[in-house]
């Protein structure tokens, strides 16, 4: 079954951005935020970083939720049935192996994923409904980030968020907890979240996902500077930038930079607003925080979850967790 996304708020899309490059790109150090990364080229590039070889962090999620996945719905559904939301839901390739989970227990089950990306959310909608009879798509264009809202679930449904890929991690502790209580606001007594964390593992295995010798990554991370050139009239040269991928041990974190190889002025003319940046100067573009076991589980509890169950791999690399909203 097919439907049409919601009406989309690209004036208050271009606002966040017009916001975003403003204080980012006037504060130091210059920072820009993630989401920023996911255009359509972005959300493309992204999906290529996801196949990469160094890239351990969706291979090791997919196999834990492959071998789990049965067990993860029916413990978020209880006796009801379940309803599926996601975040940042992207083409949601691992998600499959819970909506097919979902239809082998009740039959159908509604999917709603959430996502800043038109494109990723039409490729989420035809892969799936392609792939999985049973699966009815309510996709719906949205930054999470800014607040979380969806429709109470019906009666007699409980609601099942996916936050899972990460994405957590781009997140410092205080983001990422008023974001999970965010989540919490916006569900009911009974309604889950299953919670994807990358684990702290040695740093060289780290750096490799987020600087692949093919340079992908370089192209998603530049590929910031391409949208503001568009969005903003910014006359960014994405070849003066070096992507930069750091472990910031101290701080339990995967950095990534974009690093002025030049001096340089920027013009942005949609905000009237000239950049100046030093040769060696930095552009913060994304953390990547890595939990330590337990971390997950008490972040949890702290947002108003009870811990359900947690799940891993035979290495320890990655974790998916399961709350339910009290």
């Amino acid at each position: 079954m097919t439907t049409s996304l919601p009406p989309v708020a690209d004036e208050h899309i271009a606002e966040q951005v017009a916001l975003a490059a403003r204080r980012g790109l006037t504060s130091y150090p210059k920072r820009l935020p993630p989401w920023l990364f996911y255009d359509e080229a972005g959300s493309r590039l992204f999906e290529q970083i996801t196949e990469l070889p160094e890239y351990y962090l969706t291979r090791t999620e997919r196999s834990i939720l492959a071998s789990h996945a049965g067990e993860m719905i029916a413990q978020a559904a209880g006796n009801s049935r379940l309803r599926i939301a996601e975040l940042g839901a992207g083409s949601a390739d691992k998600t499959r192996l819970l909506l097919t989970a979902a239809v082998a227990s009740q039959g159908t089950v509604v999917y709603e994923p959430l996502d800043v990306s038109e494109s990723a959310l039409a490729a989420a909608r035809k892969r799936i409904e392609g792939e999985i009879s049973g699966v009815i798509v309510e996709p719906r264009r949205a930054n999470y980030a800014m607040g979380f809202d969806l429709p109470p679930a019906p009666y007699g449904e409980r609601r099942l968020v996916l936050y899972i890929g990460s994405s957590i991690g781009n997140f410092d502790s205080e983001e990422a907890t008023q974001l999970l209580l965010q989540v919490r606001a916006g569900l009911n007594t009974g309604d889950s979240l299953l919670l994807g964390v990358d684990m702290v593992k040695d740093a060289a295995t780290m750096l490799a996902a987020y600087d692949d010798p093919a340079g992908v990554t370089a192209a998603f991370n530049r590929n910031l500077l391409v949208r503001l050139n568009r969005e903003l009239g910014a006359d960014f040269k994405p070849e003066n930038f070096a992507h930069c991928a750091l472990w910031n041990a101290a701080k339990s974190r995967i950095e990534m930079h974009l690093e002025s190889s030049v001096q340089q002025t920027v013009r942005l003319a949609a905000l009237d607003m000239d950049v100046e940046l030093a040769q060696g100067e930095r552009i913060h573009t994304e953390n990547s925080y890595k939990y330590r076991p337990g971390h997950a589980e008490a972040m949890l509890h702290a947002t108003g979850f009870t811990h359900q169950a947690t799940w891993t791999d035979a290495q320890g690399w990655f974790t998916v967790c399961l709350g339910e909203a009290l």
